[in-house]
């Protein structure tokens, strides 16, 4: 992939790799929707990004996973599970070599979403703005 690519939908992004790996992209991205169907879909960081009171979650295609970016906070709470794969503070690999774990995601996508809400339910009133 040429970093120098300027993606202007989460559409763009999948329609621009082969097809086998646009399914298991656009398997993660209904994951998303269906586990925070109030999330809001961006480009951040060239990559597919929800938002809802803040960043959610993003994902990526790579050579040989698919990179999770729950943030540090999402990795955390689901280290057990996610210990079989490879990753870091605030990301995980999904080989491509082995089934998506859907119902993981799905897991750890409601478990932001939830993270998020929360934090915004604790701001004082007037402290931010509301975005929709």
């Amino acid at each position: 992939m040429d970093g120098k690519i300027e993606y202007g939908s989460i559409d763009e992004y999948i329609a621009s790799f082969p097809p086998e790996i646009q399914q298991l992209l656009a398997s993660v991205r209904e994951t998303i929707r269906e586990a925070a169907p109030e999330a809001t879909e961006k480009i951040s960081y060239q990559m597919p990004t929800y938002a809802l009171h803040g960043n959610l979650v993003h994902f990526a295609a790579f050579k040989n996973h698919i990179g999770f970016y729950p943030a540090p906070q999402g990795i955390e709470a689901f280290k057990e599970e996610l210990s079989v794969y490879k990753g870091a503070k605030g990301s995980v690999q999904f080989p491509l070599d082995q089934p998506l774990p859907l119902a993981l995601i799905a897991r750890i996508v409601k478990y932001r979403a939830e993270e998020n809400k929360r934090k915004a339910d604790a701001k004082p009133k007037g402290a931010a703005r509301k975005s929709k």
